[in-house]
């Protein structure tokens, strides 16, 4: 080892410790300050909570955003002080169910309303001077919304399905999730990550462009459903495709092309799939018995295009699973809640400023090069210059700043209850052929 690398390993080192020690500070600090719920509710100054409350979504949003990175060394303290805060919680009683037949709204008033303040005082979300009422008042409003923000949810609001859920969840079941994902924060760290790198959280359903330890893109993504889960990963940017083709795997040719020649004839040539054999040359599809016992063995691959699976841009790195990042044809998915639909790659919102940012230091790639190459329509691909790194993670539960903390469905149940995993059986499952990707257009 080079005295320089020992010099960073041991500031590393240091670092890490660091954050732990803060978060064991505060354990033994808040253990001690805290007893019967109710101090818990009226103390003044119960962490860092943003107390800056009304009904616009605005605020509530400003109020849990943080531009330092998901995998920050920094958010190992955070998660500790997060846990802290959870066990006094958990040691006074946790927070009460919140059960209604109402739809709780702004402007409704209801005796469930009560139950409603109480529990998002105790979690941090209400201020106690906003007191105890019936009402469900501008107070209660930015505080449902603040919650909802915490949760990955839609900010109405409004208590629907899902929020409601996630409200009742209890806080032991909440502590013992951070203290799954302090092991898997803790884990992704035991090694030092690159200056630049892209993390897709999976369960956030969401995309990070980090620059020196600073979030300089987050942006919408789409990952794997249950039955074709995205996985873990750990790599390095190879290239950049733009204008892709995009080859069917064998599983797909199987299990969705071959039944939907089987109805539709026309299908490979009107979504611009070409069938190329071991020698490189094209088959006709009309040659091919789609009724056979097997399904041909030929490449499936699709045209650069606007039909194409990957659209624009595939960006590559090695991996055992072959998955991949890349653009989408079908854009309104990406305004859905449930954005687990993919066969495991992962779709992003935006990518081109993701393709911008990650091109930024390789020659004669600027954003006006970037888009001509697109409009033309031609395979390019494109060696990266820089070392960007490649993290897929699983964190259901962080912290990166300081008493705000985040929470997202165990979509994949990997926490050790199912409570925990609110949409896994709803609209998980896709019909053959209506996901592109790597599925397929219609």
């Amino acid at each position: 080892m080079s005295k320089k690398s020992g010099i960073v390993d041991l500031s590393r080192r240091s670092l890490l410790r660091g954050a732990a020690a803060a978060g064991v500070a505060a354990i033994a600090g808040q253990a001690a300050a805290q007893t019967p719920v109710d101090e818990l509710i009226n103390a003044p100054r119960r962490g860092n909570w943003d107390d800056q409350f009304d009904a616009k979504a605005s605020r509530t949003g400003t109020a849990i955003v943080s531009n330092t990175a998901m995998l920050s060394p920094t958010n190992l303290g955070n998660i500790q002080q997060a846990i802290a805060q959870y066990q006094v919680i958990v040691s006074n009683g946790g927070w009460p169910q919140v059960n209604t037949g109402a739809k709780l709204q702004l402007g409704v008033t209801d005796p469930a309303v009560q139950a409603l303040r109480q529990r998002l005082m105790i979690s941090g979300d209400l201020p106690q001077e906003a007191g105890m009422s019936n009402s469900f008042d501008s107070y209660v409003d930015g505080a449902v919304k603040r919650f909802q923000a915490r949760h990955g949810l839609p900010e109405d609001g409004v208590l629907g399905e899902f929020s409601l859920k996630a409200l009742n969840i209890s806080a032991d079941m909440r502590l013992n999730q951070l203290n799954v994902n302090l092991q898997r924060l803790q884990d992704v760290l035991s090694k030092p990550l690159e200056q630049r790198y892209i993390v897709v959280n999976i369960p956030a359903a969401y995309v990070e462009a980090v620059e020196n330890d600073q979030v300089a893109l987050r942006n919408t993504a789409i990952v794997g459903r249950i039955s074709r889960p995205s996985p873990l990963v750990s790599s390095k940017v190879s290239d950049i495709i733009l204008n892709p083709y995009w080859t069917a795997p064998r599983s797909i040719v199987e299990k969705d092309i071959v039944p939907l020649m089987q109805k539709d004839p026309t299908y490979l040539t009107r979504n611009a799939i070409r069938l190329i054999d071991g020698q490189g040359n094209e088959v006709s599809p009309e040659s091919i018995d789609w009724f056979a016992p097997k399904a041909p063995n030929l490449m499936f691959r699709q045209d650069p295009g606007k039909i194409n699976a990957m659209s624009s841009t595939k960006i590559n790195f090695p991996s055992p699973d072959a998955v991949y990042m890349h653009d989408t044809p079908t854009q309104g998915l990406f305004n859905k809640l449930m954005r687990f639909e993919s066969s495991g790659c992962v779709r992003i919102q935006n990518v081109r400023d993701v393709v911008v940012w990650a091109l930024k230091n390789t020659p004669g790639w600027s954003r006006q090069e970037i888009e001509r190459v697109i409009a033309s329509r031609v395979n390019t691909p494109i060696k990266v210059s820089d070392d960007i790194g490649v993290h897929w993670v699983y964190l259901t539960a962080w912290s990166s700043k300081n008493g705000v903390v985040q929470f997202r469905d165990d979509i994949y149940e990997k926490d050790g209850d199912a409570q925990l995993a609110l949409q896994t059986n709803i609209g998980q499952e896709q019909v053959a052929g209506s996901v592109e990707d790597d599925i397929l257009p219609q």
